[in-house]
């Protein structure tokens, strides 16, 4: 018998619906530590992250929850809001 190792797969909860997906399913905003907030394509950049589903609905609860700005410790910029729109839209 062959010992092979399971990958365990990164989780993490979008925050408008609150579910836990696979990392790579969400996107994710950074607060970088220079404060600025950008939506990171790769899940590398350093900073603190927050994630939401490639969902309108879930963008706009974790916004109007105020759960994405409690969770990054600043308030998100229109533009970060606006590109993140477009990111689901898929644009």
């Amino acid at each position: 018998m062959e010992n092979k190792k399971i990958k365990k797969v990164p989780m993490r909860k979008c925050l408008g619906c609150m579910q836990s997906f696979p990392k790579k399913e969400l996107i994710r905003v950074v607060r970088t530590p220079e404060g600025e907030v950008v939506l990171d394509a790769t899940g590398k950049k350093s900073g603190r992250g927050a994630y939401v589903c490639k969902s309108e609905a879930c963008l706009k609860k974790a916004i109007k929850s105020g759960r994405i700005r409690a969770n990054l410790e600043v308030d998100i910029p229109d533009k970060t809001v606006e590109e993140l729109a477009r990111e689901i839209a898929g644009e």
